[in-house]
């Protein structure tokens, strides 16, 4: 059976953020060419051998191929970043876009570069595409307040705690999706029980603080607040987490991948003197979050 031809959106698309999508539509549009929208992108994890991805990568694995998805992608291709690393670009052209993708169409941003050493960018791209039979479309850069959307924009916003500005740039809203783990319990022991999910090696950790979220369980969605960091008044945490509370939600979410999606900054992390202190500052924190 022939194997049908397809339009390839390249890039690391670390956040899906807008500039990312406006790539992942030019593919998508082709769709009514005959061609199956893909992606060629990489594992997360390769941002971090990227210049400004030290600070982590925004979204793991499961939610980046989610995101792809529900932009209207296809078909994903995530290759080892060793595995391909090394191939000049040539090679990636024929090897990876001619014979595994079976590319009739490929876009991409301005900046896309690839080939061994990053040594090709879109200029190359389009002469390879000559030869081995491939329309390249390079989409203009997105701008936003007067600058580029760029992964890197988006990692610095959320450092800072810059969650509605971040989220702008997204497209959607900034959320973390991981197994609910289990804590020390001392939410529980306070009256006010939370959820704890850990981030992943290499992924960018948000500002140490207080957040406002929303999480959705069983199909209903919840107000919530979140707090991210290493509990410094209860202790013995020392790699961050998330520990929300699920405003009106009572049940048991152990082992189960939850989303949490998040509204804005509330207030940094803080160490309370007693837990009194610190059991005061959350219902105040779930009552700013309740509205």
């Amino acid at each position: 059976m022939e194997r049908k031809k397809t339009a390839v959106a390249l890039g690391l698309f670390d956040g899906v953020h807008l500039g990312h999508r406006a790539v992942l539509r030019a593919a998508c549009e082709q769709r009514k060419n005959g061609l199956v929208p893909s992606a060629f992108t990489f594992e997360p994890g390769s941002v971090l051998r990227k210049a400004g991805g030290a600070s982590g990568y925004i979204y793991g694995q499961r939610a980046k191929i989610r995101l792809l998805n529900e932009c209207g992608v296809v078909r994903t291709d995530f290759p080892p970043f060793d595995t391909v690393c090394g191939l000049s670009g040539g090679e990636f052209a024929s090897r990876i876009l001619h014979e595994r993708m079976n590319a009739a169409y490929v876009c991409c941003g301005s900046n896309f570069r690839f080939g061994r050493g990053a040594s090709c960018g879109v200029d190359e791209l389009r002469g390879l595409g000559q030869r081995f039979g491939f329309f390249v479309d390079i989409v203009p850069d997105v701008e936003f307040g007067g600058e580029t959307v760029s992964s890197s924009r988006i990692r610095e916003l959320l450092q800072n705690g810059d969650i509605s500005a971040a989220n702008e740039l997204l497209g959607c809203g900034y959320f973390i999706s991981a197994e609910v783990a289990d804590g020390n319990h001392i939410g529980r022991t306070i009256g006010f029980p939370t959820i704890n999910q850990h981030f992943a090696e290499g992924q960018l950790v948000p500002r140490y603080g207080v957040y406002s979220t929303d999480v959705t369980v069983n199909g209903h969605d919840y107000k919530a607040v979140t707090d991210i960091g290493v509990k410094p008044t209860v202790g013995g945490v020392t790699r961050p987490l998330a520990e929300t509370h699920i405003i009106g939600y009572s049940g048991d979410l152990y082992g189960k991948s939850v989303d949490v999606r998040f509204r804005g900054f509330i207030r940094p992390e803080t160490k309370f003197g007693s837990l009194e202190e610190l059991k005061a500052q959350i219902a105040a924190d779930i009552l700013k979050c309740s509205n």
